[in-house]
């Protein structure tokens, strides 16, 4: 059956990309682990089964066609068990959660030995601006193992407790110190590649979130990994890219001081960043120090640099700001920081050629788009503090100001005036991405749980009240871990990913109710669903990722089929 595309579209809802993935660089692919636990990251039998279907067992079989609407919601920075962990039949924290898979992993230090204790909380816990809840001095001594920060009896001997109402400091979100905290899968370098120390060993309760309860109600993904090591910047453009941005000739460029240094071992492998010579000898004596941990990769054996940490958009609005005497809509290209468009294929241009309708709806975006000295100062700022660097598109010519302004305004939405309203009306486009600003993205370091939580709850709750709920499908899901710990292996993909776990949480008519699904998924799930979908031509990097994967032992990732209640043999 040829999938209609005047339809309405599938709302992909997703809390936290898609290009060509180049192949795979030796220079920076992590060496295998010692002993992989690869039954972490195959299983596939669910804990339960759906205690409910969608449609009547006298029905006809349903193929993908009966969705129509996909929604993704991308929240921010939280790893699985971080927010899951103690969550009933997932696998969850090893030692706390009876479903667990696996053992929990003694966090190391850089010289490869047991840490006797956790390092402190370097600085304090709580974000700049807040009341300090706990500080590095009350933080000593904690034992080497994840520890609950809301427990009502306090962390450690502090006796305090930190509420999900509490905006907590962010935790290092960067690509090489992933790949080194992951440490070839076995997760034991957390603690010791992190600026917030023992914050990274930190998880939440998670049963009083509003999100907990739609797992319950829906389907929750415990096998679902972010896209790239790294932080938001590289995981949006895999969302809607499955690759990484390239900065052309970066080595000539106002950006070449931005080229990591990393040392390789002797078949070319990335093994660390190099320190630098001040580093403590020991993660307890103070966080890591590097010779240069920048936003560029070195070039790799086709002479490509990528951008892997945060770089700003060319277009407005930009972390960079415009020149004076140039069309203001322009981000100062002279700035280091500054990515030159990219040209990468994109979901947008695949749906594009389908004729699939499709938006991308950010938080705040209007506001920061009115180019007044108002405006930039909700840039990383203010109440919105909107993030730049995760509005992936931006990046791209194909949405120049100048030359493309149709396109555009056609795809690039502002979440406040038109979201909630178009999905009220059942004028959403067939594929929706939304980003909430990031005060109510639960991003740690700017936002606390509880504030993004009744957001998204509110969000989601709006959108089973759409004309187009009975033929919806809604993914929440955040950008990356937060650099917060997971215990889950990570699956030895390509080199850029997949990254560590974050949860994911699939609402929809056809979802299996009270569900959790087993299916090893990435962010690239999400765009492997829609191809499917509507029969598009598959990016390159979702192919590169799937056979990276198979010629690492792994299965390849799934498309969120398995969390549905339809029978899909139509594909």
């Amino acid at each position: 059956m040829k999938p209609d595309c005047r339809l309405p579209a599938v709302l992909l809802v997703t809390l936290l990309g898609a290009c060509a993935v180049p192949p795979e660089a030796p220079a920076e692919t992590p060496a295998p682990p010692a002993s992989p636990a690869t039954n972490e990251t195959l299983a596939v039998a669910p804990v339960q089964a759906a205690q409910a279907s969608a449609v009547p067992a006298s029905a006809p079989p349903l193929t993908l066609e009966a969705i129509d609407t996909v929604v993704v919601i991308y929240a921010g920075s939280r790893s699985f068990d971080h927010l899951f962990g103690l969550f009933p039949g997932a696998n969850g924290i090893p030692g706390k959660n009876p479903a667990s898979q696996g053992q929990p992993a003694p966090q190391k230090d850089v010289d490869g030995s047991v840490l006797p204790v956790l390092p402190p909380i370097w600085n304090g816990l709580t974000a700049n601006g807040q009341p300090l809840m706990l500080t590095q001095a009350q933080s000593v001594g904690l034992p080497n193992a994840v520890f609950q920060l809301d427990a009502p009896q306090g962390i450690g001997k502090s006796g305090v407790s930190v509420p999900p109402s509490t905006t907590t400091r962010g935790l290092p979100r960067r690509h090489y110190q992933h790949l080194m905290q992951v440490n070839g899968g076995a997760n034991d370098r957390f603690a010791a590649y992190s600026d917030g120390g023992a914050l990274s060993m930190g998880h939440h309760d998670g049963s009083s979130l509003a999100l907990w309860k739609l797992a319950q109600r829906y389907t929750l993904a415990d096998h679902f990994f972010m896209g790239a090591f790294g932080g938001s910047f590289l995981n949006h453009h895999y969302l809607v890219c499955a690759c990484a941005p390239t900065y052309p000739n970066a080595d000539s460029s106002p950006a070449q001081g931005l080229i990591s240094a990393i040392d390789v071992d002797e078949r070319g492998r990335f093994v660390r960043l190099t320190p630098a010579p001040n580093t403590p000898a020991s993660a307890l004596a103070g966080p890591p120090r590097f010779l240069r941990d920048g936003a560029l990769t070195p070039k790799d054996a086709n002479g490509v640099f990528h951008a892997v940490n945060t770089m700003q958009p060319p277009y407005q609005p930009s972390g960079a700001p415009p020149v004076a005497g140039v069309d203001p809509r322009l981000a100062d290209p002279a700035r280091p920081s500054t990515l030159p468009p990219q040209t990468q294929p994109t979901i947008g241009d695949r749906l594009s050629a389908k004729g699939v309708s499709w938006a991308w709806y950010a938080g705040a975006w209007a506001t920061v788009s009115a180019g007044t000295p108002e405006a930039r100062a909700q840039i990383y700022r203010g109440k919105a503090h909107f993030q730049p660097h995760q509005q992936p598109f931006n990046y791209y010519a194909a949405f120049d100001p100048i030359t493309k302004a149709e396109a555009r305004a056609q795809h690039l939405r502002d979440f406040d005036s038109r979201f909630l309203a178009d999905a009220a009306a059942g004028t959403l486009p067939s594929v929706s991405f939304y980003k909430p600003q990031a005060s109510l993205s639960q991003q740690a370091g700017i936002a606390n749980l509880s504030d993004g939580d009744a957001h998204l709850a509110e969000v989601v709750a709006k959108l089973e009240q759409s004309p187009q709920w009975p033929r919806m499908l809604i993914v929440i899901t955040h950008d990356d871990n937060g650099g917060f710990y997971d215990h889950a292996p990570v699956p030895r993909g390509d080199r850029f990913g997949p990254g560590s776990r974050v949860p994911a949480i699939i609402v929809s008519p056809f979802a299996k109710k009270g569900f959790v699904d087993k299916t090893p998924y990435d962010t690239g799930s999400i765009l492997r669903f829609i191809t499917r979908r509507w029969a598009l031509e598959p990016l390159p990097g979702l192919v590169e990722r799937d056979e990276a994967l198979r010629r690492n032992g792994a299965a390849p990732m799934g498309d969120l089929s398995g969390a549905l209640d339809l029978a899909a043999s139509g594909r």
